[in-house]
C-alpha cells in the first residue's frame, strides 16, 4: 500500500482527488492501493524539561543547564487521535510519499513521525508549488528521491533543538535571576525572538534620544515660456549638515532676500537622461508582507494567512512561504496557460493582456537564483474572485500585478536636472517626463507622501530649458523645518529589517562572516515570531507601528549582548543553511550550541541583574503581588494567588497607556 502523508486535511483532500482516492475513512482518504492521510501541523513535539525528570518541574538555577543526552518526542495531546491514525497507516505502508509543505518545517513534520513510527520502507517526496489539479499532477509525475530532501530535515532538526536549548535554559536562568532582582515577570529568551525584540528596542531608544534640529530651505517658483516650475536653493558649504540641509537661518534669509530682489534667474546647465526601470520581481513572502503592511495596513501574520488561503483554499496562487522572487526557466512554457487563466478569472483584464509580450523574458527567469521555492505567482487554472474576501482579493491583485509586469515594457522617463543662478544664488530644478508607462500601469500605487515637498518637485514637468534661458521669479518661500526622528517600525518594516540584518550588524567580525542576504528567522517563521512577541506583551501595537514595552527593555538589558545581537542569530542561520547544503552535521551544530549554553549558565549563575523596572503592581482585588501570564488575548498581570483570587491588570504600553481591560476568565486560560 502506498501512503501519502500530507501536512493538513485540505492538502490531503486535494491530493486524494487527483489520485482518485475518493473513499473517506477515519483521518484519511482511500483508493486503489493508495491511502492519503495527514498531520494537523506538528502531530508530535519535543518533550519539555520535566519530561526528562520530575525534578525539572520546579525552576531552579542549580539544575541548569538541561542538556538532553537522547532527545525525545511525544504526540501532542490535542491531536493524539490523528497521530494514532497516521501511525497505524504508516505501519502498513509498503511505500511512503512525503506530501507535507515543501519547506524545512514541512520536511520535519513528516520525518518526525517517520522516525517515531520506526518506518524503514522506501520513501519518496512530493514537491508541490501549487495545489491546483494541474500542478499536483505535474508533481506526482516528478517525485523526488527521499535522500534529496533529507538535508532539509537535518536543518530543521538542528533549528528545533537549538531553539529548545536556548529557550528552555536561558528563559529559566534569566527569569530566576530577574526574580532575585525583584522582577516578577517571565523573561522569555529565544534564539530569534530576542534579537528581533532588540531591533525594536534599539529603534525606540534611537527615537527617544533624537534631538530635533531646525533647518531652512528656500523654494523658488519660476516661470518660462508660460509654464511655472519650482526650484530649490542650494546652500553653501559650511552652513549645512551631512545631508546638505542649511542649519544657519541668517544664510538662508540672506539668500531668500537676494532672490526676491532679483527679477529673473539664468539657466546655467540642463542635463537630461533617459531612465529605464525594469519591473520588480514576483513576490517572495517577506516582500509581500512589507508591501501589504505599507499599502494595505495588514499585519505580517495576516498577510501570511491570506497568502496561505490563496494557495490552499482558493488554489489561486503558488506556495507562499518562499524566500525567492525568481522563477525557474522551465516555467516559461507555462506563461500562455497562466495568462489565459488570469483572463478567464477576470475578463476585465483583456485590454491589459492585449498589451503583453508573452515571449518577453524578464530578469525574473533565472535558474541560478531559484532556491527550493520560486516567486509567488498565479496558478495555471482560473480562480473564483467572488469567493475571495476583500483583503484576499487585494493581496491576490498585488501578486497578479507583479506577474503581469514581467511581460510589459520597462518603465521609461526622462529625468532633467537644471542648474540655475539668481543674483549669485545657486538653484536646482528637477523634472520628470514619463516616456513609456510600461509595467507601471499595472503596479502604479502612490505612496502616502509621494505628493509632498521634494517628491512633488521631482515629479514635475519642466518647460523646455536651455543653457542661458531666462526664467522669471514669481515667488520665493523661506521655510523653517525640523529634522525628524527615525520612524518606529511597522510590522512590514520589521520583517525587512530581520531579512537584511547584516546591514545593521556593528561588530566587524560578525559583519565579515555574514552574507548580505543572511537574515534572522525564515520566511515561514518571521510572522509567528512577531506575533509571539505581541502576544507576550514584549511588543505593543500603536497604529501601524510596533513599539517595545517596558518588559522588552528589561529583557534586552538583562540578557548577554550575544543573545540579543541579531548578528549572532544570523550566523546561526548561516550554519543551518550549511546543514541544509550538507556542509555541516546537525550533531556538530547542536554540540556547539550545548557548549555555548552551558558556558552562559556557568557565567551568569551567580550574577545579579540590574533591573530598571519598579516591581509589578499589586493585585487590584487582594493587594497580593502579580505575575505575568499569557492568555488568548496576549500577556497580562495575574494575581499570584490565582485561582483563589482572579484579579488581573493589563500590561503597560511604552506610552504609559494600558491596553483594554481583559475579562477575568482570561486567567484560567493563561499559560
Amino acid at each position: 500500500m502506498r501512503v501519502f502523508l500530507c501536512e493538513k486535511p485540505s492538502q490531503g483532500k486535494d491530493i486524494a482527488r487527483v489520485l482518485g482516492a475518493g473513499q473517506r475513512g477515519n483521518g484519511c482518504y482511500r483508493g486503489a492501493g493508495v491511502v492519503v492521510t495527514w498531520c494537523i501541523g506538528h502531530l508530535v513535539e519535543a518533550v519539555p524539561p520535566e519530561g526528562y525528570g520530575a525534578q525539572y518541574k520546579r525552576w531552579a538555577i542549580e539544575q541548569l543547564p538541561i542538556l538532553p543526552e537522547r532527545w525525545r518526542l511525544e504526540p501532542k495531546a490535542a491531536t493524539a487521535a490523528q497521530f494514532e491514525v497516521v501511525q497505524q497507516l504508516v505501519a502498513k505502508a509498503g511505500e511512503l510519499v512525503i506530501a507535507t509543505d515543501a519547506d524545512r518545517e514541512g520536511e520535519m513534520i513528516a520525518r518526525e513521525i517517520i522516525d517515531l513510527c520506526d518506518y524503514r520502507g522506501p520513501i519518496q517526496r512530493l514537491w508541490l508549488s501549487a495545489l491546483n489539479d494541474a500542478s499536483i499532477r505535474k508533481a506526482l509525475g516528478a517525485l523526488k528521491p527521499s535522500a534529496q530532501t533529507l538535508p532539509l530535515y537535518f536543518s530543521a532538526l538542528a533549528r528545533s533543538r537549538a531553539d529548545w536549548l536556548i529557550g528552555m535554559n536561558l528563559s529559566r536562568l534569566f527569569t530566576l535571576l530577574g526574580r532575585q532582582a525583584g522582577y516578577p515577570g517571565v523573561l522569555s529568551v529565544g534564539r530569534v525572538q530576542t534579537p528581533t525584540l532588540k531591533l525594536v528596542v534599539d529603534r525606540d531608544r534611537e527615537i527617544a534620544r533624537f534631538v530635533c534640529v531646525p533647518y531652512w530651505t528656500v523654494d523658488v517658483l519660476l516661470s518660462h515660456a508660460g509654464q511655472s516650475f519650482t526650484a530649490s536653493w542650494i546652500p553653501p558649504e559650511g552652513s549645512t549638515d551631512a545631508a546638505g540641509r542649511c542649519l544657519q537661518q541668517r544664510v538662508a534669509q540672506h539668500a531668500a532676500d537676494r532672490i526676491r530682489a532679483a527679477c529673473d534667474a539664468q539657466v546655467v546647465s540642463v542635463d537630461t537622461e533617459r531612465v529605464r526601470e525594469a519591473p520588480p520581481l514576483p513576490f517572495d513572502l517577506g516582500t509581500l508582507q512589507e508591501v501589504c503592511s505599507r499599502q494595505l495596513g495588514l499585519d505580517v501574520q495576516e498577510t501570511l494567512d491570506i497568502a496561505q488561503a490563496l494557495y490552499e483554499t482558493h488554489k489561486a496562487t503558488t506556495y507562499p512561504r518562499s524566500d525567492s522572487g525568481y522563477l525557474p526557466e522551465s516555467m516559461l512554457a507555462e506563461v500562455p496557460a497562466v495568462v489565459d487563466a488570469l483572463l478567464a478569472t477576470d475578463p476585465s483584464l483583456r485590454p491589459l493582456i492585449g498589451q503583453l509580450d508573452r515571449n518577453q523574458r524578464s530578469r525574473a527567469w533565472n535558474d541560478g537564483k531559484v532556491t527550493a521555492h520560486h516567486g509567488i505567482i498565479p496558478t495555471l487554472e482560473p480562480a473564483k474572485l467572488p469567493a475571495m474576501s476583500e483583503k484576499e482579493l487585494a493581496v491576490y491583485r498585488l501578486i497578479r500585478g507583479r506577474y503581469l509586469a514581467q511581460f510589459l515594457p520597462h518603465h521609461e522617463f526622462d529625468r532633467t536636472v537644471a542648474q540655475l543662478a539668481c543674483d549669485g544664488q545657486p538653484l536646482v530644478a528637477v523634472g520628470k517626463q514619463i516616456a513609456v508607462s510600461g509595467w507601471r500601469q499595472v503596479l502604479a500605487t502612490p505612496e502616502p507622501d509621494d505628493a509632498d515637498g521634494e517628491d512633488a518637485q521631482r515629479s514635475q514637468v519642466l518647460p523646455p530649458l536651455t543653457s542661458g534661458s531666462c526664467c522669471g521669479v514669481e515667488h520665493v518661500e523661506l521655510k523653517v523645518l525640523k529634522t525628524l526622528p527615525p520612524k518606529p517600525y511597522t510590522q512590514g518594516e520589521l520583517v525587512k529589517a530581520m531579512k537584511g540584518v547584516a546591514k545593521l550588524v556593528i561588530d566587524p567580525r560578525l559583519k565579515q562572516k555574514l552574507k548580505d542576504t543572511t537574515g534572522i528567522g525564515t520566511e515561514a517563521t518571521r510572522a509567528s515570531t512577531i506575533k509571539g512577541l505581541l502576544d507576550r506583551g514584549y511588543l505593543v501595537k500603536k497604529g501601524r507601528a510596533v513599539r517595545a514595552s517596558d518588559a522588552a527593555f528589561t529583557l534586552v538589558d538583562a540578557v548577554p549582548s550575544a543573545i540579543a545581537d541579531p548578528g549572532t542569530t544570523a550566523v546561526w542561520e548561516q550554519a543551518l543553511d550549511m546543514i541544509e547544503a550538507g556542509q555541516m552535521t546537525p550533531d556538530t551544530f547542536i554540540a556547539k550550541q550545548s557548549a555555548w549554553v552551558a558556558q552562559l549558565v556557568r557565567q551568569y549563575r551567580g550574577a545579579t541583574l540590574s533591573i530598571g523596572l519598579p516591581p509589578a503592581p499589586a493585585c487590584p482585588q487582594c493587594g497580593a503581588p502579580v505575575r505575568q501570564r499569557t492568555g488568548k488575548g496576549g500577556a497580562f498581570w495575574s494575581c499570584s494567588r490565582y485561582p483563589d483570587c482572579k484579579g488581573t491588570l493589563p500590561i503597560e504600553s511604552p506610552t504609559g497607556r494600558r491596553s483594554a481591560p481583559r475579562k477575568r476568565r482570561a486567567a484560567s486560560k493563561a499559560s
